[in-house]
């Protein structure tokens, strides 16, 4: 159960909302909203209040090597952001 989640999002958007008490964490692309808050609950030892899911598109990317032009695609990930019950907080740099 604990492998639907692959990593936090630590970014600078994500830190601010943090302060709010909202999470977020990259999952695995056929996981729904109860298996992420059972695999975040058990994982955290919190109790989450909301859960919103959002799946990213690929984008063309590209780039020149040495001798031949290159083009491809990024991957598609999901995103889960977690609202925790209120004074609930997940620390990531605890282990650092």
């Amino acid at each position: 159960m604990n492998n639907i989640l692959i990593k936090p999002l630590v970014t600078e958007k994500v830190t601010k909302l943090n302060d709010k008490g909202v999470y977020g964490f990259i999952v695995k692309k056929d996981a729904n909203k109860i298996e992420i808050k059972n695999a975040i609950e058990k994982a955290y030892s919190v109790t989450v209040d909301s859960i919103n899911t959002l799946r990213t598109s690929t984008k063309p990317k590209s780039r020149y090597t040495n001798k031949t032009f290159i083009t491809g695609r990024t991957a598609s990930i999901k995103k889960a952001f977690v609202t925790l019950q209120k004074g609930e907080v997940i620390d990531f740099y605890s282990g650092i």
